[in-house]
This record gives C-alpha cells, structure tokens and sequence, in this order.
C-alpha cells in the first residue's frame, strides 16, 4: 500500500488507517454490549467560527433512504451499499479553522473519556508533538465482530470526529471513505 502526498491531515490519516487495517485483520477479543452513537457536544457554535464544516448525523433509516440512491451496478456503491446494510448511524464533525485551537480541548476530551470505558478498545493512537497531530481510533468488538468505531483526529486548526454504529465489515469499511461524510482517505493500492 502506497501513501498518497496530500494534506497533512490525510497523512496522518493514512497512517492511522494503514494501522487499523493491519489491526483489524488480526484477532479481537469480545466485548460487552454493543455502544450507541457517542454523544456529541453540540457544536453550533464552531460552525459559525470554522472556515469549513461538515455535520453528518445518518440514523438508521436514514441511511436505508440514503442507500437507495446508490447505484448496485457499480462495484463500489454495490459493497457500500452492503457495508450500510448492518449499519444504525454514522455522525461525522469536521471543522476547520484560520486559527489555532477555536475548538474547546475539553469538548475532545470528553469524547475521548466517552471511549475509555471497557466496551472500546483503543486500538491505534498517533502523536506528533510537532505539528500537535493526534489521532485515535476506538473500535467495539462483540462475539468477534466490530459493532462500534470511532475516529477522533485533533490538529491545531482542525478536529474530525467520525462515529460508525453498527455491524462494520472492517475489510470492506475503506469502501465508504468519501461517501456520506466520511473523510476520503488517500491511500493507493501497490502496484
């Protein structure tokens, strides 16, 4: 798998899904009962000071209407549409800024406690002290099936969290990177 040279925050990205997906082939222990949607601060206020955001919040019949608009003849809309299929949301923040840290730290914070409990397992943390880029990706295994992942990426000027509810496929999930909010994640396949 080759890296894509886009936008800092795609690298670190891409490193954390390069991460993930080797985690995600190997062996997971059982959890408790499957988490809900996380429960997001409201973030209204950001909106109006971010240069860009993006709010999705997809329950589960939204995202059967949402299916219904993919085309089954094309592979990718096909096995997304089957991803969606055991899916009961997907909520995605993403906000950025001209400005160093416009969010509250504690909003992100809080977040990440909201995952620390024994339900989700921590399975891929980068820190780059440098450019302040943190990255964590948390993920719910119950009977050896992920029904919980949550991607909560912070940089000085921007924060992206990605909430997936449901039973995830994590072989196939790269196939829903830039469909219904999901940041795209520029990773290339080896030639």
């Amino acid at each position: 798998m080759a890296i894509a040279r886009k936008h800092p925050t795609h690298r670190a990205a891409t490193i954390c899904l390069g991460l993930f997906l080797a985690l995600a082939l190997s062996a997971m222990p059982v959890s408790a009962a499957p988490p809900g949607p996380l429960k997001l601060p409201n973030f209204d206020a950001l909106s109006g000071k971010a240069r860009q955001s993006v709010v999705v919040t997809l329950d589960s019949s939204l995202l059967s209407l949402a299916a219904g608009f993919l085309d089954s003849s094309s592979p990718d809309d096909a096995a997304a549409k089957q991803i969606i299929s055991g899916l009961t949301g997907i909520y995605v923040r993403s906000y950025t800024f001209d400005s160093d840290f416009v969010y509250p730290q504690s909003d992100v914070d809080a977040l990440r406690r909201q995952v620390s409990t024994p339900s989700w397992q921590h399975v891929v943390e980068v820190r780059n002290k440098g450019d302040q880029e943190n990255v964590d990706i948390y993920m719910s295994v119950e009977q050896g099936r992920a029904n919980g992942l949550v991607v909560i990426a912070s940089e000085p000027r921007e924060f992206t969290i990605v909430n997936i509810v449901g039973s995830i496929d994590l072989q196939k999930l790269q196939r829903l990177s830039g469909k219904f909010g999901i940041p795209k994640l520029p990773v290339e396949k080896s030639k």
